[in-house]
C-alpha cells in the first residue's frame, strides 16, 4: 500500500509539472498573441529593455531636438538687435505646443560634436557659421540625423565673410534664384498639396509671409529633392508660369547621404495672417517635426483614386447663346459633363436651347448681385442682402421652371461676393458658388453658417476674358499655350482646374477647337473632369472625415479613419507615409472579421495607399499596416 501511495504521488507530482507546463506555455503564447496585436511585427530583441529604456522609464525622456543659438549669426547683426532671440523664442513655442522636447546649443557645442547625440538639429536663420560647423552638420547627416534649416544657411563664414552657396547647393540640392524683395509688406507662398509636410492642409494653400526678411526662392537642382511650396504669384507677376514656379521654390524636402533635411526660405517668425493661417501653419510645422523624426503620417487623398486634380468646364452664357451649340458635339465626344451658367432673363428667351444644356451637364445662375466701383472699394460695395436674396431666389425659380431640374449653383456676374452673398446662397437653397477671388486657395473652401453649408469654388486660373480680350491672343496656339500653363500649375498643387469660357469669346466658331485641346489635355494628365455639383458633393463627405495615425512598435503603423458625417463616404484613398523604406505589407484591421481595405505599395517605397469603400456616418476603423523595413 505504502508503494502504491508513492507512485500516486509521482504520478500527481507529474502531472502539476505538466500541467503547470502548459499554462506557462499558453501564457506566453496568449501574451505573445496580445503583443503581435498590439505591436505588430517584432524580434525577441525588441522584447528586452535596453539601458536607453531604463533610463528613460526612471528619469523622462531626453531631448531628440537641438537648437542652434549662433552667435556667429548674432554678431552680423545690428548691435542691440533682438532678431535672433525672437526667432529662437518661436521655435521654442512651437516646439513645446507640440510637445516635443529640446535644448539649445551654441557655436562651439556644433563644433565639438555635442549636437551628435540628437535626432534633429534646428539651425534657424544661421545664415554665419564656421567651417568645423559645417563639416560637423555633415557628418551628423551621414550618420542619420535630420536638419530642419531656414533661411540662407552658412552663406556667411563665421567671421562674417561672404562664402556663396556652396553649402546650400551641395546639402540641400538647389540653386539660389532670387532675393524675395521687401515692395510689398507681404508676400503670398502656395503650399503645394499631396505630398507629406502640407498633410491636412487644403492644396494650393496661400501662407502669409512678411518680408521684411527678405525670403530667398531657389530652383530644386536634384532628384533626391523635392519642391514643397512657391513664391511666384501668377496673377500679379510677369513671365513664364511654369518657370516662375520653377525658379521659385520656398520649401524643399529630402534626403542626404543617411540623413534627411527640410529647408524653408522663410523664418517661422515671419509668417502672419488671420487664424487660419497659423492653424495651417502650425499643421505644417508640426507634420515637418514628425518626417524629419521618421514618424509616420497619412493623409486623405483630394480626388477619386485615379485621379491627379479636378477640373470643371465652366461656359458662362450671357450674350451670342447661339454659340454655345458650337461646344456641345464637343462636350458629347468627349463623353464629359460642363457647368452651364446663363442669365435668367437670356435664358427666357432662349428655352429650347436651355433645356438642351441638362443633356450635357448642369444648368447654374448667372446673377447680377452688384460689383466693386473700385480696386480698394471692399466694404458694401455689392447689393443688399435683401436685394442679393431676391435675385438669386428668382433667377433659381427661373431657371428651374425652364429645364425641370434642381438649380443648385451660382455664378456672380462680376465674380465677386461678400457675407450677405454667402447668406443669401444659403437661404435660397444653393449648394455652391464659383468665385473670382484672387487670394483664395486652388480647392473649394466651405463656409458654414449655423445648420448650413456652401461651397465657394474658386477661379483658380485665367479665362477667356483674359487670355482673349485683355491679352489679345487671337491664334488658338497661344490660347492653348496659356491655359496649358496653368493646367500645369493646377496639376503641380494638386488642385481645381476652373476653365471658364464665355459665349462671346472661347465658343466661337473660330476659337472652340481650343477647348476640345484643353479636355483633351487635362484628360492625358489624369484630371477629374465633373460638374461642380459633383465636386460640392464630394467635397460635402470628404470633408466630414477624420484622419489619425500612429507607430505601434518598429514594424506597424496604425491608421484610424473616423466619418462623423451624416453620409456615406465612398471610394477614397488614404495616403500613409511610413518613412521607412518597407516591403512584405500586409493590411489587418482593428476588429477581427472586418473587411480590410485594398492597398498598393512598391517595394522598397515608404508609401502606402489604402482604398477605402463606403465608411458610413458615424463609422470608424482602424488599420494596421504591418511592414518589414528594408535595410539598404
Amino acid at each position: 500500500m505504502a508503494v502504491a501511495e508513492a507512485d500516486k504521488k509521482r504520478v500527481n507530482q507529474f502531472l502539476i509539472i505538466i500541467t503547470g507546463i502548459i499554462i506557462v506555455v499558453a501564457a506566453i503564447l496568449i501574451y505573445l498573441f496580445i503583443l503581435r496585436g498590439v505591436f505588430g511585427r517584432f524580434t525577441t530583441n525588441e522584447l528586452l529593455p535596453d539601458s536607453e529604456a531604463f533610463k528613460n522609464l526612471m528619469f523622462g525622456r531626453e531631448p531628440e531636438i537641438a537648437i542652434l543659438y549662433s552667435d556667429y549669426t548674432q554678431n552680423m547683426l545690428a548691435e542691440g538687435s533682438t532678431w535672433q532671440q525672437d526667432n529662437i523664442a518661436t521655435w521654442q513655442k512651437f516646439l513645446k505646443h507640440n510637445k516635443n522636447k529640446f535644448v539649445v546649443l551654441n557655436d562651439e557645442d556644433i563644433e565639438r560634436g555635442k549636437h551628435s547625440k540628437f535626432n534633429l538639429l534646428v539651425l534657424p536663420g544661421s545664415i554665419s557659421l564656421s567651417d568645423r560647423e559645417i563639416i560637423q552638420i555633415k557628418k551628423f547627416l551621414d550618420e542619420g540625423g535630420s536638419v530642419f534649416a531656414t533661411s540662407g544657411i552658412a552663406s556667411y563664414s563665421n567671421d562674417g565673410k561672404w562664402r556663396g552657396w556652396d553649402f546650400f547647393s551641395e546639402v540641400f540640392g538647389v540653386k539660389y534664384s532670387k532675393e524675395i524683395g521687401d515692395s510689398d509688406i507681404t508676400k503670398i507662398h502656395t503650399l503645394r498639396g499631396g505630398n507629406s509636410l502640407t498633410a491636412n492642409i487644403p492644396t494650393g494653400y496661400p501662407l502669409h509671409v512678411a518680408t521684411w526678411d527678405n525670403p530667398i526662392a531657389v530652383e530644386v537642382l536634384d532628384p533626391r529633392t523635392t519642391q514643397a511650396s512657391f513664391w511666384y504669384n501668377y496673377r500679379l507677376e510677369e513671365g513664364l508660369v511654369r518657370e516662375g514656379i520653377k525658379e521659385t521654390a520656398g520649401i524643399v524636402y529630402g534626403k542626404y547621404a543617411s540623413g534627411r533635411f527640410i529647408w524653408m526660405g522663410f523664418d517661422i517668425n515671419s509668417v502672419i495672417g488671420v487664424q487660419e493661417d497659423y492653424i495651417y501653419f502650425d499643421r505644417l510645422f508640426n507634420n515637418c517635426i514628425n518626417w524629419l523624426q521618421k514618424k509616420p503620417i497619412a493623409y486623405i487623398k483630394d480626388w477619386p483614386s485615379r485621379y491627379s486634380a479636378g477640373a470643371i468646364i465652366s461656359p458662362a452664357i450671357s450674350g451670342d447663346i447661339n454659340n454655345i451649340k458650337n461646344l456641345l458635339p464637343i462636350i458629347s465626344s468627349e463623353k464629359i459633363e460642363a457647368s452651364f451658367f446663363i442669365k435668367p432673363t437670356l435664358a427666357i428667351s432662349n428655352k429650347e436651347i436651355v433645356r438642351n444644356l441638362v443633356r450635357f451637364g448642369e444648368v447654374g445662375a448667372l446673377v447680377d448681385i452688384g460689383y466693386l466701383s473700385s480696386v480698394n472699394d471692399t466694404i458694401n460695395s455689392l447689393y443688399s442682402y435683401d436685394v442679393q436674396l431676391n435675385n438669386i431666389t428668382n433667377a433659381k425659380e427661373v431657371l428651374e421652371s425652364i429645364t425641370g431640374k434642381p438649380v443648385t449653383g451660382l455664378l456672380p456676374y462680376y465674380g465677386l461676393f461678400d457675407e450677405n452673398t454667402i447668406s443669401a446662397v444659403i437661404n435660397a437653397g444653393y449648394n455652391y458658388l464659383i468665385t473670382d477671388s484672387l487670394t483664395d486657395r486652388s480647392v473649394p473652401r466651405t463656409f458654414i453658417r449655423g445648420k448650413k453649408r456652401v461651397l465657394s469654388i474658386t477661379k483658380a486660373a485665367r479665362d477667356d476674358n483674359e487670355v482673349i480680350r485683355n491679352f489679345g491672343l487671337t491664334q488658338p496656339e497661344y490660347q492653348f499655350y496659356t491655359y496649358q500653363e496653368d493646367i500645369d500649375r493646377v496639376l503641380f498643387e494638386g488642385g481645381l482646374y476652373v476653365f471658364k469660357v464665355h459665349s462671346g469669346y472661347q465658343c466661337r466658331n473660330e476659337n472652340i477647337s481650343v477647348i476640345e485641346d484643353v479636355i483633351k489635355e487635362l484628360k492625358e494628365k489624369k484630371f477629374w473632369i465633373t460638374t461642380s455639383e459633383k465636386i460640392q458633393e464630394w467635397y460635402r463627405d470628404k470633408e466630414f472625415l477624420e484622419i489619425r495615425s500612429e507607430k505601434r512598435g518598429t514594424n506597424r503603423v496604425a491608421v484610424t479613419l473616423s466619418n462623423p458625417g451624416g453620409n456615406i463616404v465612398s471610394s477614397f484613398v488614404t495616403t500613409v507615409d511610413l518613412n521607412e523604406k518597407a516591403e512584405h505589407i500586409s493590411i489587418e484591421t482593428e476588429v477581427i472579421g472586418k473587411k480590410t481595405a485594398a492597398y498598393s505599395h512598391q517595394k522598397g517605397s515608404e508609401t502606402v495607399h489604402l482604398y477605402i469603400e463606403n465608411l458610413n456616418p458615424g463609422e470608424s476603423r482602424t488599420f494596421y499596416i504591418d511592414f518589414d523595413i528594408v535595410n539598404l
